[in-house]
């Protein structure tokens, strides 16, 4: 890695996969897989671009637009397009790179990549995304197609935003192909794909609590960070199956109850979301009537160190790096006892140091901590449903793909716990490690494809 650029969202991506990978016995019962490392973590192919559009006052306005094809050798590439200023390449690479082992956990024929660009759809006009969405894919659209690159949606980009593309690429290549993931419901969408990120880091969750002790969501407390779609839906299917949640947030501040026994509700969450939809901050509902006496708003604030009295569960599902190894300290001091990524990467490489070592050294009452690149992969796992359904001419029943994603998460669980029990087995009475178990899996179902593609080879 020393001679990469700075890339430090990628660097840290990739020293947390190798460092679990050097910490467990694979390399020792498979030397030959250090290779394989060198070769996966370099993209099959970076595509960059200039993207010009027009304002609304006639202007020009100029961003950079970007592809990372990170890994075909599962199936297209396959990962979100990004639209906010944070984004390069190093986040990118760091995302794209993520993603070629959360879609092999899935089990689906998908390989991995990211894309997006430094626009930023705030306080920008329909006709102006529209026109910026226009240019952005007629570059995009002659490196992807429905066999090769089937983008989606990720941060600042909506049904609205998918929409715009998805019609440019339509006419450009005269031909309806399931080329984007995320479309509307009337032309080729699945259902639950918006609910599935959230939905599905909640299924992995009742599976951690599940075989911990043995219990369910029913009366636990839920931090969750975050106010968009993924939060949302994760905030739902908490209340949903009993538990209540204590906490949302955005970039400006964090949005937390008062009182120990509150709980966000379904009826807030719509009013949040129709925010959301507006471009707008949590900070322009916190001190409405209907917000005021129930929560307390924290400007600059992430929820973790603010949440009064104990919480059982955190889940971290606005972006990366938002909980620190400080956060970290302060979640176990909380009383919390399973912290899921329903963002990629959401814990810095402090923090999940500090769960892990609490897992080793606390039997029997330990925080277990669910990397990103399994949590998370509902979302991705559906996109893939809709790229099945769409390839069949065929829609499925929302029970019939709640059903496949809850199956899916089910299995990512499953596949990272006996990969740790068996790469990285863990003293009597401590729980496996999940984050060393999916980096294995992951890795492991990747490398042994491209072996067999002559991507790499042994002597």
């Amino acid at each position: 890695m020393s001679n990469l650029p700075v890339e430090p969202e990628f660097e840290q991506a990739y020293k947390e996969l190798a460092s679990t990978l050097e910490n467990s016995t694979l390399f020792q019962q498979h030397p030959e897989y250090r290779k394989a490392l060198a070769v996966v973590s370099v993209p099959e192919r970076v595509i960059q671009f200039r993207v010009v559009w027009e304002d609304d006052k006639g202007e020009l306005q100029v961003n950079r637009g970007f592809r990372v094809q990170f890994n075909s050798a599962l199936g297209p590439y396959k990962g979100g397009l990004r639209f906010h200023p944070s984004v390069n390449l190093s986040i990118l690479k760091f995302l794209g790179f993520e993603q070629i082992f959360k879609n092999a956990l899935t089990g689906l024929n998908m390989g991995g990549g990211k894309g997006g660009s430094d626009f930023d759809p705030k306080g920008k006009s329909d006709q102006e995304i529209r026109r910026f969405c226009v240019s952005f894919m007629t570059e995009l659209c002659r490196h992807i197609g429905a066999d090769t690159d089937v983008p989606a949606g990720d941060i600042g980009v909506t049904g609205r935003e998918v929409g715009f593309l998805f019609g440019q690429y339509r006419k450009i290549r005269n031909q309806w192909e399931g080329v984007l993931t995320g479309k509307g419901g009337s032309w080729g969408g699945s259902l639950i794909r918006p609910e599935a990120t959230g939905y599905g880091v909640v299924y992995y969750v009742e599976h951690m609590i599940k075989h911990a002790n043995g219990s369910d969501f029913k009366g636990k407390r839920v931090a969750i960070s975050g106010s968009g779609n993924v939060a949302q839906y994760a905030a739902l299917k908490v209340i949903e199956l009993g538990g209540s949640v204590v906490s949302l947030s955005d970039s400006q501040g964090a949005l937390i109850v008062k009182d120990e026994s509150a709980s966000v509700t379904p009826e807030e969450i719509a009013l949040i979301a129709d925010l959301k939809v507006a471009r707008k901050q949590l900070s322009e509902i916190a001190n409405s009537s209907k917000f005021s006496d129930k929560y307390t708003y924290i400007a600059g604030a992430r929820p973790w160190t603010k949440i009064p009295g104990k919480f059982e569960v955190a889940l971290p599902s606005a972006t990366q790096n938002e909980v620190s190894g400080e956060e970290a300290e302060a979640l176990i001091k909380s009383g919390v006892r399973f912290v899921a990524e329903g963002s990629n990467m959401g814990c810095t490489q402090e923090a999940i140091d500090i769960f892990e070592a609490h897992r080793n050294a606390n039997p029997g009452d330990a925080v277990w901590y669910a990397p990103g690149k399994a949590a998370n992969a509902g979302g991705v796992a559906v996109s893939g449903l809709e790229m099945a359904q769409n390839s069949a001419r065929i829609s499925w029943t929302q029970e019939e793909v709640d059903s496949r994603l809850k199956g899916i998460m089910e299995s990512c669980f499953k596949n990272g716990l006996e990969t740790a029990q068996k790469y990285a087995t863990p003293a009597e009475g401590v729980l496996p490690s999940l984050v060393t178990g999916s980096n294995i899996a992951g890795f492991t179902k990747v490398v042994e494809a491209m072996k067999d593609h002559g991507d790499w080879w042994s002597n």
